[in-house]
């Protein structure tokens, strides 16, 4: 991992709240990845850490981050987490009515208040409700903070703070009209009394992985051509991603990450500040009413800072012809939501050899069939040795830490620090809070 490029990633974001002179706060999504160098950056950086768990939670408070510098979007927020908030007066985003009750419990016991966040959902967008299983419904929220948050209020022992969205998806259209709606609610609550601080827009920020569109579009063509009969095979066994092929008839789209935007990281964030409500830019709306716009960037804050690098153990061929390369590494150890991970590995043999080029699949060290590193054939420059090895390119975000397991009890893998003074040196790094 490369913690100068984290920084650099950082400070795209800080010019472009500057540039439109926004009260803002980074908080990077730790659950992104699990090496707690990045959350030690993130603290000599003056960003945040949005944290998952109570061991992300621990990780900060042992590293010396701040409360303030800490926010709470954990989706199960049991006793012991919410004890712990508590005791080190960390903020916290509110997801529904049970975590409110037990939230209640643990302030009124410990004799203590806290300072709360609510996420809210169901924002309207082209006349259309946006589903999520998560948050309060957008056209309740008001409603509730006013009536239990006040002085005789069930909930007295709730200091407002803000709100907070996290919508699925990449669109920015859907985030405009998500902070255009919360806007609303900060003038509603406004009118009792409850001043907002700050406005939470979460991740889902995107990242740009691909120089070319041609590239992308080309491979998506090339995809669906390859279930015809005589086509190809790019993929093992044909396998189309996601699409459902009924009868030669291809429905949907791969579930892959879009791997080609236009419209990414800090242009991404440019875009929503500009989206308008009532003709106004939403910067605008934010100066007016003082309120501070936070983001979650898990991902696009790790653009280029990590790389996945496994050694070929052997070389085979299946049962029916395909060239398999084992690598000495797991399909957990590189793995996200996505159907595929759709960038080329960079090969690096130990020697010069035959320079015969050859089309592999990678495999790993599960014992299942469906063991594949990655659903597509790759082409080598050369016969692969064993020894050689083989470098996953920019796959910090998501790829190394989010699925990662230690079935047939193999050992995870080792993370090292990159960093350079007067030369490179590779030192490891602790990834699991050692606090049980």
């Amino acid at each position: 991992m490369n913690l100068g490029l984290f920084e650099e990633n950082f400070l795209k974001y800080d010019k472009v709240f500057k540039d439109f002179g926004v009260k803002y706060k980074v908080f990077f999504a730790r659950k992104a990845n699990k090496c707690k160098s990045f959350v030690k950056a993130a603290k000599s950086g003056g960003f945040g850490v949005d944290t998952a768990s109570l061991n992300e939670i621990k990780d900060c408070i042992q590293m010396g981050v701040k409360p303030d510098d800490i926010t709470v979007t954990a989706a199960v927020k049991n006793r012991e987490l919410l004890q712990y908030v508590v005791a080190h007066q960390i903020p916290i985003v509110l997801d529904n009515f049970d975590e409110c009750e037990l939230l209640h419990q643990v302030l009124t016991e410990e004799n203590k208040t806290l300072r709360v966040g609510f996420r809210v959902s169901g924002f309207w967008h082209k006349r259309e409700k946006l589903y999520s299983r998560f948050g309060f419904d957008v056209e309740e929220i008001a409603g509730f903070i006013t009536q239990n948050l006040k002085g005789s209020g069930k909930y007295n022992r709730f200091l407002y703070h803000g709100l907070h969205f996290h919508l699925n998806g990449y669109s920015t259209e859907e985030r405009i009209d998500g902070l255009s709606q919360c806007l609303d609610l900060v003038d509603t609550l406004a009118i009792d009394g409850f001043k907002t601080s700050f406005v939470d827009i979460g991740g889902g920020i995107l990242m740009n992985y691909l120089t070319s569109a041609v590239e992308w579009d080309t491979f998506h063509q090339r995809l669906k051509q390859s279930v015809y009969e005589d086509a190809e095979e790019i993929t093992f066994q044909k396998n189309l991603l996601g699409i459902t092929n009924i009868d030669g008839n291809l429905i949907g789209e791969p579930h892959v990450y879009p791997y080609y935007n236009e419209l990414f990281q800090e242009h991404f964030v440019e875009k929503i500040l500009r989206g308008e409500k009532d003709g106004v830019p939403l910067c605008k709306h934010l100066q007016q009413r003082d309120i501070e716009l936070r983001i979650e960037p898990g991902r696009s804050m790790l653009d280029q800072t990590g790389i996945t690098v496994a050694k070929v153990a052997f070389r085979k061929k299946d049962s029916q012809g395909r060239l398999l390369v084992g690598l000495e590494m797991n399909r957990t150890q590189m793995f996200s939501s996505s159907a595929d991970y759709l960038l080329d590995p960079i090969f690096l043999p130990q020697y010069s050899g035959d320079h015969m080029p050859c089309e592999v699949y990678f495999v790993g060290a599960y014992c299942l069939e469906q063991e594949l590193l990655l659903k597509r054939k790759i082409q080598l420059h050369q016969f692969p040795e064993i020894g050689d090895l083989v470098c996953f390119v920019n796959t910090a975000g998501y790829m190394m830490h989010f699925y990662e397991s230690e079935a047939h009890l193999f050992a995870l893998a080792q993370n090292l620090i990159v960093e350079k003074n007067s030369v490179w040196t590779a030192i490891p790094d602790e990834r699991f809070s050692s606090i049980i």
